[in-house]
């Protein structure tokens, strides 16, 4: 067969996101606190966006404000030049307003003397400065306190060692009578327990800080720990030959001891959930308010639109530049309006589909899934996605993420039940029960069938551990 080129038109369709259109999807899927920063970083961005200081809509401006924003035709006429634009005067705005640091910061009046900004900073020491300083105040050697050092950085948040003792000598390049004592030093630190190996090490250094070395709560942690945690008590004082008695009192203690001793030390900023909508109850029902807190307050800016206006005041690249930069804060604010209008519409079909629930609680939660509120709404199913993702909803029951309201259905002789409402009855069930004699999955599918709820125990099994509740001989007392 002969080899030819030649030239075809093909005629086909395929599905193409433009730039807009994945601006809008990303902006949809967003949490609240994300897309403060995105709106930030687009005002920074683009000269065209600005923050609006007042919550006045355009409607509600005075005619002096309209007429003010509005490019006259002696501002069409007259040429902006560009070094004006550029400038924007910030060498005079300095010069006049920060000769006695008002806008600075620091302005004193008089001669106050105020403090330093240094004196509102507060700084909470971590488990590495905590055993550093612990460190500098021992006298061991200069070699071992090297060699400590070594071993503080290589402890974790929860105060475990993560480094072999032939790595240690290889870091330090010392003998490992030294690598010992350092070792030793540092285990002998605050918190007790503090630089094990394992959780059995660990557990053994705060017997000994409490001076139980040798004694049967050591023999249980180095030996038998394992039956601590199946609650085998019987068994222990079988394999000791020791009353219950001591068993349970040598229990008590190792259920006193701090499994993770550097937990305490270990810092991280908390992180409060901000709802994306609040659900706030009303005499005639409930109304729904989205949280705009914190996000910046858009408009076009009138000064860049008066100049884009004018002919020839700038060159035709910086043009094109504006122009797209026009076109991007347009379809931003589009696309934020959107985004408002579609948690709204989605919020509020939540709230007719589980309407229940916010008046009655969360035993009247009902089944419901993507899809129901995708057919009412009349759109695509991975929209609904989007928008429940990550989002959180504030009501008179408490702040729920948007996929709390969403659930599979659990067959009944009373109809169709959420597997929410499942759980939560698993929880309250589990909650009253005999700590002497807790429940088995079984039992609980019995209590279930005397209620006309039929459940498999797989399933209540399953249930339970999403609830991270032990099992039946771990819950034991």
């Amino acid at each position: 067969m002969a080899l030819e080129s030649r030239l075809e038109l093909k005629l086909s369709q395929k599905l193409v996101l433009t730039p807009q259109l994945q601006m809008a999807i990303k902006l949809l899927q967003m949490p609240q606190l994300e897309l403060s920063q995105t709106l930030t970083q687009e005002l920074t961005e683009n000269p065209f966006l600005e923050e609006s200081a007042d919550v006045a809509s355009s409607e509600e401006m005075t005619k002096e404000e309209r007429e003010s924003d509005e490019p006259s035709e002696e501002q069409d006429d007259a040429e902006i030049p560009l070094e004006r634009l550029m400038g924007i005067a910030n060498d005079d705005y300095f010069d006049e307003r920060s000769y006695d640091g008002r806008d600075l910061g620091y302005f004193t009046p008089g001669n106050v003397t105020q403090p330093s900004f240094e004196y509102f900073l507060s700084t909470s020491s971590d488990l590495f400065d905590h055993l550093i300083w612990q460190l500098r105040l021992s006298r061991e050697s200069e070699e071992v306190r090297s060699v400590g050092e070594i071993l503080i950085g290589n402890i974790d948040e929860n105060g475990y060692l993560k480094i072999t003792d032939e790595e240690i000598r290889d870091l330090a390049n010392a003998d490992p009578e030294t690598v010992e004592r350092a070792l030793r030093l540092i285990q002998s630190f605050d918190p007790p327990g503090i630089a094990a190996r394992d959780i059995r090490e660990c557990l053994q250094l705060q017997l000994r800080a409490l001076g139980l070395s040798g004694t049967l709560v050591e023999t249980i942690v180095l030996n038998s720990l394992d039956l601590v945690g199946k609650r085998k008590y019987a068994q222990l004082a079988k394999m000791y030959e020791v009353s219950l008695e001591e068993v349970m009192a040598a229990v008590k203690i190792i259920e006193g001891l701090d499994p993770k001793p550097g937990g305490n030390f270990f810092s991280s900023a908390v992180n409060y959930i901000t709802p994306d909508v609040y659900i706030v109850k009303a005499e005639n029902g409930y109304q729904i308010v989205l949280n705009d807190e914190g996000l910046p307050r858009l408009r076009i800016s009138s000064y860049y639109q008066r100049l884009l206006s004018q002919k020839n005041a700038i060159p035709k690249e910086d043009r094109q530049f504006l122009e797209d930069k026009l076109r991007s804060a347009i379809w931003l604010m589009k696309s934020l309006d959107q985004r408002n209008k579609t948690i709204y519409r989605v919020t509020e079909s939540i709230l007719t589909f589980q309407r229940d629930f916010f008046d009655k609680g969360v035993n009247y939660l009902k089944p419901l899934n993507l899809k129901d509120v995708a057919a009412e709404l009349n759109l695509h199913e991975s929209t609904i996605s989007r928008v429940t993702s990550n989002k959180y909803l504030s009501s008179p029951r408490g702040i729920y993420g948007f996929r709390f309201f969403f659930s599979n259905a659990i067959p009944s002789d009373a109809g169709e039940m959420s597997s929410t409402t499942v759980k939560e009855m698993v929880r309250k069930v589990i909650s009253e029960e005999d700590a002497s004699k807790p429940l088995s999955d079984m039992s609980i599918v019995d209590i279930f069938k005397s209620q006309n709820i039929n459940i498999a125990r797989r399933t209540i099994a399953k249930y339970r551990e999403e609830l991270k509740i032990p099992s039946q001989s771990q819950r034991k007392r």
